[in-house]
């Protein structure tokens, strides 16, 4: 039998043309006419696989949490409850950073997304299990979400133009605004680890106070 020209579809296959569109050219060029051409098949075969658009988009979102690394929260790993937030924490930024153009997508939360759902699942537990009460790890649990999608929504230091002239006059304590850009990495990398540590000591003083009446 004849070789065929091209490789069997797969929903992984489909899944990785689709996310490296999205990676290069943004969520608005993903549609399944574009998707068919990139994969050189016809339009209605990609139906075989995603009944729709939007499940087509589930697939590719959820792919990126699949990035996350959950192995902090093993039953056999010796990380803290904090340690384990903050080693994920830095994971799920990575994979966000890699993939920014689907951050809002994943902001508006996990769906029926299977990758998603086990890292929510994979938080909430680790949390639970450590002491905090479940109303709590929930709040962590959003709170730590809120955080991580915010710092990759967009870069701060890239916002502020390379033009001195710009802030002399009227923003005196802008004078070096205009070199942020040129440390971008270095600003926004900065500015992530600075908040995650804020989070989880406050977080670590507020457990501290939880665990005071066990003792007493």
């Amino acid at each position: 039998m004849a070789r065929p020209r091209t490789p069997l579809l797969s929903r992984e296959r489909i899944v990785g043309a689709a996310l490296h569109l999205v990676d290069t050219e943004g969520l608005e060029a993903l549609s399944t006419r574009r998707l068919a051409t990139e994969l050189s098949v016809s339009g209605p075969s990609l139906y075989n696989h995603f009944a729709t658009k939007d499940d087509l988009l589930d697939a590719v979102v959820d792919s990126v949490m699949g990035e996350v690394d959950l192995g902090m929260f093993e039953p056999g790993a010796r990380a803290d409850w904090c340690t384990a937030l903050r080693d994920w924490a830095r994971s799920y930024r990575a994979a966000l950073a890699a993939h920014p153009h689907v951050v809002p997508v994943l902001a508006q939360g996990p769906g029926r997304r299977p990758n998603a759902l086990r890292l929510a699942d994979a938080v909430y537990g680790c949390l639970v299990a450590a002491g905090w009460p479940r109303g709590q790890a929930t709040r962590i649990g959003a709170l730590m979400r809120y955080f991580i999608t915010g710092s990759a929504l967009g870069s701060f230091a890239a916002g502020f133009p390379e033009d001195a002239q710009l802030y002399a006059a009227d923003y005196p304590h802008l004078g070096e605004a205009h070199r942020l850009a040129e440390h971008r990495d270095a600003v926004d990398e900065g500015a992530f680890e600075t908040g995650l540590q804020a989070l989880l000591d406050g977080l670590e003083l507020r457990f501290a106070r939880l665990q005071r009446p066990a003792q007493g």
